[in-house]
């Protein structure tokens, strides 16, 4: 596909064919002196330009050199992780780290190494990626993400041929090594079933029939599932709010912006650490592609960002990417089922693991037409297999490597309308929204996103007594999987079978405004419900989170506002509002001061002194920002109460449809956990040390090369749009180190010319080498509330005080 010919693109042509020519005769002294920038002579090459921060713009003739330009500098800047997580997807964990210690669940939710082994190794031993790899186009990779993915092993292990690995993670490790196009499509594949069977490896890998584990004296088969226990289980396992990823985004249409372009910001919520890190960068193939933006590391396009005509951005979505079906077992053989009265097989998948310093492990997986035999999704949820009874999982997205296709092809829409034809045209986005606006002004949410066709008839038609519990609970259908005719159909504009195909999917076009922060598709705008979707994508007239509860309030007085420009996003980044300050901060004042004596009962039983938080609490201003003071305390006090506190008792106007966004509402003063709430927080600060109305930034802080860089923000139970997930250490000084939370932010608009507007932050930074000049330097300016202006065209990016041009080549 090409981009239609424009004055832009001749210009970037014509300037990219020179710099291409000249970069290839430069010599190979010309190279810089940092790890970034051994060159080489051979077939494939790229030209890299690196401006500020250590932001790569890869310049390339063809999508193989594309991929090698990338592969390359995603090299230089996260070996370490990256050859990380090759090891996982080659089920080698257990070889190089033991099989009892964790991965960092970048790539799955496997506890132990030798869990996540077990199962990929199965999957790269039973073929799947080569079979997906070679499915033509549109259910398989078109031609132009394979020659992407070659292009970017390429570059890897270029890099790794041509440089010393400095990065004291993996100096000199033997797991560091080159890698192939399947491997880059294994991490590919194991990014779409992040929210399938990569959250199921455990059950998936500890399954095993009745008897072949059981002992003399074992007890008898295990009780069958409590379907009350188990709707409760599925709704925590599915609820996208205790996920380690996240997202607010927002389009605004032109009617509400000063210019009538759209507005778009993004603030994806994802780990700060390991494999599942953002990557920033551009990619250019003059006369086909220019997109500006962020992937996720092993990934060869960009996920997330913007061209010269539109802007995109990703939430994590409610949609239940799996279901289960419960299986009636033949009774002469519990690893054979029967669908309709006729048994089949189970097919075995034995994995062997090799073990430092041990014997190799064997296990031995079951598999089904449906998927997996699975003894559990989560503690909570047991999927028991007895003589009778087994249950297969069944995720579409492991018959899914399109998500890099519909990326390539975001990167080259003209509009939000382009933005919709990828989505419908590829269908390869595994488990999120897509929030996007355009230049001429609008705006699009779609929950497209490759689901089971789980329809509410099917359910209601074949649920198991299981099944009737979770499905409406958490959109976790049980199917029965003896009947055919519960088997899940396809629709006609689906690529693959067994999905829903683009036409079922909530989505909204044109709104003022279009916002997702991890609920469902329903308040997108709160002036146009979205409704009428089955149950598996999301429920509808249901509590909001305090996270789009604030976010709709804030966007939508934006919208009414109007004239609201790329400034407007940013201040919209950082305002820092706490949604749940604002409606229980000064009740929690005011309960704290009638309390007698000043003194309230904390959960170990005594007395505690809390006269002091109930003007901190009342003097606060209501945000996490970094010099905020009286944000910890409520911060400490809020968990506390929260996590104790049914809503039902903490407020005093319940929930209603009729209005979402402001309900539920009043604090309930008389709540007697507010007074244990209060004192337990109280007391935790005095025994760490730590003043009630001590600035937030002195506690909630990383540190960077020794020295400690304040961080705003807040966690998903206050509500806060900069959302910021850190572990409390007292003894550390509080919140010493983020987990999750803000990663690659983007605020993007349009001014008529030809180039974007936009703003940019990648929270913690292009490499996880300590070492690397870009460790730290964005997260200071994460920590200090600044951004990074992107550059975008030709010009911008040849007159960065900083350009440092890299041309890099094969060796051979």
């Amino acid at each position: 596909m090409h981009l239609s010919t424009r004055p832009i693109l001749r210009r970037v042509a014509l300037a990219g064919a020179a710099l291409l020519a000249a970069t290839a005769a430069m010599p190979q002294a010309a190279a810089a002196t940092d790890d970034r920038t051994a060159v080489g002579g051979g077939k494939l090459s790229a030209v890299i330009r690196y401006t500020e921060n250590g932001i790569p713009h890869i310049l390339a003739r063809d999508y193989a050199q594309l991929g090698f330009g990338t592969g390359w500098a995603q090299a230089a800047d996260q070996v370490c992780v990256l050859a990380d997580g090759f090891v996982t997807v080659a089920g080698e964990r257990s070889r190089w780290f033991g099989a009892d210690a964790a991965p960092d669940f970048s790539l799955s939710s496997a506890a132990k190494n030798l869990s996540s082994d077990l199962y990929f190794k199965g999957v790269r031993e039973s073929g799947t990626v080569e079979k997906l790899l070679a499915t033509p186009a549109p259910a398989g990779p078109t031609e132009d993400l394979k020659e992407l993915m070659r292009g970017w092993a390429a570059g890897y292990n270029a890099w790794l041929a041509q440089n010393k690995v400095t990065d004291p993670a993996c100096k000199g490790a033997g797991w560091v090594h080159p890698v192939t196009t399947a491997d880059v499509a294994a991490r590919g594949f194991a990014v779409s079933v992040l929210g399938g069977q990569g959250r199921g490896v455990d059950g998936i890998t500890s399954a095993r029939p009745p008897g072949a584990t059981a002992t003399p004296g074992s007890a008898a088969a295990p009780a069958p599932t409590d379907p009350a226990a188990a709707a409760e289980a599925a709704r925590a396992f599915f609820d996208t709010a205790r996920y380690d990823m996240g997202s607010n985004a927002v389009a605004f249409a032109g009617s509400t912006t000063a210019n009538g372009r759209g507005l778009l910001l993004g603030n994806p919520h994802y780990p700060w650490q390991g494999g599942r890190r953002f990557w920033q960068f551009q990619q250019t193939i003059p006369g086909e592609l220019n997109v500006s933006g962020a992937s996720l590391l092993g990934t060869a396009v960009v996920n997330i960002g913007f061209n010269d005509k539109v802007a995109w951005s990703h939430t994590v979505a409610t949609g239940t990417p799996v279901n289960l079906h419960q299986l009636a077992l033949d009774p002469a053989d519990p690893t054979a089922y029967l669908v309709d009265g006729k048994p089949e097989r189970m097919t075995r998948r034995t994995v062997t693991v090799p073990v430092a310093g041990g014997a190799p492990v064997t296990r031995t997986q079951w598999w089904t037409r449906y998927g997996p035999v699975v003894s559990d999704l989560g503690a909570g949820l047991p999927l028991p297999w007895t003589a009778q009874t087994a249950y297969a999982l069944n995720d579409p997205n492991a018959a899914n490597l399109r998500g890099s296709d519909t990326a390539l092809a975001m990167g080259r829409a003209r509009s939000v309308a382009g933005i919709q034809d990828a989505l419908k045209r590829t269908q390869g986005l595994p488990w999120v929204n897509t929030v996007a606006a355009d230049s001429a002004g609008g705006t699009l949410f779609t929950q497209t996103q490759v689901l089971p066709r789980i329809t509410d008839e099917l359910a209601a038609r074949c649920s198991t007594p299981l099944g009737r519990a979770t499905y409406p609970a958490s959109g976790l259908a049980v199917l029965d999987g003896s009947r055919g005719d519960c088997a899940i159909g396809s629709d006609p504009d689906a690529v693959q079978p067994g999905v829903f195909g683009p036409g079922r999917a909530p989505t909204l076009q044109g709104a003022p405004y279009a916002e997702n922060s991890n609920d469902s598709a329903w308040l997108a705008n709160a002036d146009r419900p979205l409704t009428g979707y089955e149950r598996i994508w999301g429920t509808v007239a249901t509590p909001r989170s305090l996270r789009t509860r604030g976010a709709v309030e804030d966007v939508s007085a934006m919208a009414a506002k109007g004239r609201l420009t790329v400034a407007d996003l940013q201040k919209q980044q950082f305002a820092n509002r706490v949604p749940a300050g604002g409606l229980a901060a000064a009740d929690a004042a005011q309960a704290c001061a009638a309390l007698p004596g000043g003194t309230a009962t904390a959960s170990d039983g005594g007395a505690v002194d809390v006269s002091a938080a109930c003007g901190v609490l009342a003097g606060w201003d209501r945000t996490t920002d970094s010099a905020s003071r009286g944000a910890l305390l409520f911060d400490r006090f809020w968990r506390r109460l929260t996590a104790s506190t049914p809503a039902k008792d903490l407020w005093l106007v319940p929930f209603s449809a009729a209005d979402p966004v402001r309900t539920p509402r009043t604090l309930n003063r008389a709540a007697p956990g507010i007074g244990r709430a209060l004192a337990d927080a109280v007391s935790e600060l005095k025994a760490a040390g730590i003043a009630l109305d001590a600035p937030l930034g002195e506690h909630q802080f990383v540190v960077r090369a020794g020295r400690r860089l304040p961080v705003g923000g807040g966690t998903e139970a206050l509500g806060v749009w900069n959302k910021i997930e850190a572990p409390w250490n007292a003894a550390a000084g509080g919140y010493p180190e983020v987990a999750h939370g803000s990663s690659h932010i983007q605020a993007v608009g349009w001014d008529g010319s030809r180039c974007p507007v936009a703003r940019t932050l990648l929270t913690y930074s292009q490499s996880s080498n300590p070492g690397s000049p870009y460790y730290a330097d964005q997260t200071r300016l994460y920590s200090e509330e600044r951004w990074v202006t992107a550059r975008y065209c030709e010009r911008d990016i040849l007159t960065s005080p900083k350009l440092k041009v890299v041309p890099v080549r094969e060796r051979r």
